[in-house]
């Protein structure tokens, strides 16, 4: 990203048919990013900044080192009392507000929100982000899939405005007729006291989005986690790769890399040693496709704070499931719900 363009969907090549070299390359890029990396500072290709709003990118596809395309993270921040320009796309993107208080827009109707709430813009919706206080900032977290719908052909987007070449193209009509009935009597915004913390194998867990919950997402899993001072997570096993945002607290991740052993069937080799990546509080990281992973709170009682994101196309495509190969401490024999996180 940056001076030359924006990458909206990066292309994969390779002289041979295995990838393993691409992989390779990816998994020794480094998966933590902190303040200090601003990978797209909107100046290029962006539709929605105002003169008063700033955007910049944590995470995308046009990255160097790339880690993925699954995922993109960028922030949005509003000065009291200002707003950014209306536009629209047909990709999806959840905004988790990170501080203040604002509202939305979206096809003309308004939604409300303050921090630690999930804000849907949904598919081919006409948006614009307010910031409803005249004395403090409100910045807000941004996860899509975009470059799924980029890579599927869905690309009609940019600013509010009217048709070019107007004389070519007939009356207006409805364009939700081609959307899932019934998708837009979901819920738009999830508010923070809307879902409930309970005691998993990965340990205290509030799930914000998930495939067949009540809200208008399709594309993004969101949950947030807290870890006591000097606790864990579950080691643990997906295929989909992750965005994890350090919310509070500092700690680590341990990852095993995962090799595929193409035999008469596929089997998982597991590596003897994990690499480790150290974390605080603002910072993206980022747990590779089919990686092993278990993240740890390093401080003695502070509560470690994550939002975690994954693509939910990875789920449909056939790996819906977790494999826990130890459970987090709190969890230990212990019946799921029976706790709360404090």
């Amino acid at each position: 990203m940056g001076k030359d363009g924006r990458t909206f969907v990066r292309g994969i090549a390779s002289q041979k048919y295995g990838l393993s070299d691409f992989r390779r390359r990816q998994l020794e890029a480094p998966r933590v990013r902190g303040d200090e990396v601003v990978v797209d500072d909107a100046a290029v290709g962006h539709s929605g900044d105002s003169k008063d709003s700033r955007t910049w990118w944590r995470l995308g596809p046009g990255d160097d080192p790339f880690l993925t395309q699954n995922l993109q993270v960028h922030f949005v921040e509003l000065p009291p009392g200002k707003s950014n320009h209306g536009h629209g796309h047909q990709n999806e993107a959840i905004f988790y507000v990170l501080e203040g208080r604002g509202y939305e827009i979206h096809d003309d109707l308004r939604y409300d929100w303050e921090a630690g709430d999930a804000v849907i813009v949904h598919t081919d919706s006409v948006h614009r982000h307010f910031n409803a206080s005249e004395e403090e900032r409100a910045v807000c977290l941004v996860v899509k899939a975009k470059s799924t719908w980029m890579f599927l052909g869905l690309i009609q987007q940019g600013r509010s405005g009217p048709v070019e070449d107007e004389d070519r193209f007939g009356p207006r009509v409805d364009w939700s007729q081609l959307w899932t009935p019934r998708s837009d009597e979901l819920n738009k915004v999830v508010k923070s006291g809307d879902r409930a913390w309970e005691l998993t194998p990965d340990g205290h867990v509030k799930t914000i989005l998930s495939k067949g919950d009540d809200a208008r997402a399709w594309s993004v899993d969101l949950f947030e986690q807290r870890i006591p001072g000097g606790s864990r997570s579950a080691k643990h096993w997906h295929m989909a790769d992750e965005i994890v945002y350090v919310l509070s607290g500092s700690g680590y991740s341990l990852h095993w890399e995962v090799e595929a052993e193409i035999a008469e069937r596929y089997y998982a080799r597991v590596a003897m040693e994990p690499t480790r990546h150290e974390f605080q509080t603002g910072d993206v990281l980022y747990v590779p496709q089919n990686v092993v992973h278990q993240h740890f709170n390093s401080t003695g009682d502070e509560p470690l704070r994550i939002l975690s994101a994954q693509n939910r196309l990875i789920k449909y495509l056939g790996y819906d499931n977790v494999v826990y190969l130890e459970e987090a401490p709190e969890f230990a024999g212990a019946p799921v719900g029976s706790a709360a996180a404090t």
